[in-house]
């Protein structure tokens, strides 16, 4: 008896297919399916030309190595890659109550959604979207996305996140800050799974300050997890809190202040994809498309301004993943909890899964060009992971 692909999470293209790490290199592409997610998923999936097009060494892949021939089809998707860079959600800022705490809110859905990580490629995700987000102010709708909208606040802010399971599966939000066991967002605790159709809103205040991330919790965790349940969350550090130079720091790490508008920031959040389901990856990526920032699209900026990277690993299956950047050094923050560098003129930064940080990196000076950024595991690099800055003056 052939099993329910909605109970067992698989896609039948990529099942039907059976395409294994090894294989991907090998092969075309797993199959076109229509997105299939509730609140506007979108229409179908179509490939181009050029990505119907294969030479037997890979699925798509570009003879230079350094990405794939073909385009994934963003508008279909209803995220871009290059938007969720710098797509910070703050949600609704409500007044101040009189008791000198603000409260910060979200409305935040888990629903169903098939999307497009590789030219040809289709994914059947579990995602989370948010009314504020830029892909959903932008439709008129809730548009699920993978990663989910980031969020972000100011340390000591009251948060408030309703949370609706539009989707046909338990799910919850646990986030990576101080709050109560009520507020976990695990199974068997507090509320404990939310199921289909129904609502919960979690709230505790916003710290410590820092690069976090939140996720689905529900069991099992590991594809909950790896279906795309999962985002970035920022908590602003407030420089009234602090003295001297790290005062100074704070300002530039607050989106109140105007000493971070002199910074460019990103949001990078490190995954991969396991196709067929075996527990392996096919296609590792930053922001959810295989070779996003490649050579036809890089991230470009202005050498004479600051980068920050609020860099999130979120990688189901493998241990570690990791950041190198060509020809540059930078400071690393782990856990973006400090405001002095915990490590100090790297290239090379590692994280396991949930570990996070902050990248502050300068090209000033430097002569404009294409600068690549990667993994440093030379497979996750081959399989998506790759992309560079345009470096302009």
């Amino acid at each position: 008896m052939q099993a329910d692909s909605k109970s067992t999470g698989r896609s039948p293209a990529a099942g039907q297919n059976g395409f294994s790490r090894r294989s991907f290199l090998r092969v075309g592409g797993a199959g076109i399916a229509g997105l299939a997610g509730l609140f506007g998923a979108g229409k179908a999936v179509k490939s181009s030309p050029a990505a119907a097009q294969s030479d037997g060494a890979g699925p798509h892949i570009a003879h230079d190595g350094l990405g794939m021939v073909g385009q994934v089809d963003h508008a279909a998707n209803q995220f871009d890659p290059h938007e969720l860079l710098t797509d910070f959600d703050y949600g609704e800022l409500l007044e101040d109550d009189g008791g000198g705490q603000s409260t910060r809110r979200w409305r935040i859905y888990a629903v169903n959604k098939e999307f497009e990580i590789a030219p040809s490629i289709t994914f059947p995700g579990w995602v989370y979207g948010s009314e504020t987000s830029a892909a959903s102010l932008r439709a008129g709708r809730i548009v699920g996305q993978c990663p989910g909208p980031t969020l972000r606040c100011i340390e000591g802010e009251r948060l408030q996140i309703e949370f609706i399971n539009a989707s046909d599966h338990p799910h919850t939000i646990h986030f990576h800050g101080i709050h109560s066991a009520m507020m976990d967002g695990i199974p068997g605790v507090g509320r404990g799974n939310v199921n289909p159709g129904e609502t919960f809103v979690y709230e505790f205040d916003a710290r410590p300050f820092g690069c976090h991330l939140y996720h689905c919790h529900a069991l099992p965790l590991k594809r909950h997890i790896h279906k795309g349940l999962y985002g970035a969350f920022i908590v602003d550090p407030d420089p009234e809190k602090q003295t001297g130079e790290e005062k100074e720091t704070a300002k530039t790490r607050n989106h109140a202040y105007a000493e971070n508008e002199a910074v460019h920031e990103m949001v990078m959040v490190m995954n991969g994809f396991d196709t067929n389901f075996d527990g392996d990856n096919e296609v590792y990526a930053v922001n959810s498309i295989a070779f996003a920032y490649g050579m036809d699209s890089p991230i470009v900026i202005n050498r004479d301004e600051l980068q920050r990277i609020y860099l999130v690993n979120l990688t189901e299956f493998d241990p570690i993943n990791s950041l190198h950047i060509h020809a540059n050094f930078f400071d690393y923050y782990d856990h973006g909890t400090t405001l002095k560098p915990t490590l100090k003129t790297v290239d090379t930064v590692m994280q396991c899964q949930a570990q996070r940080g902050i990248v502050e990196v300068s090209f000033a000076g430097f002569e404009p060009g294409l600068y690549m950024f990667h993994a440093h595991q030379s497979e996750f690099a081959e399989l998506g992971w790759m992309g560079f800055f345009d470096v302009r003056a």
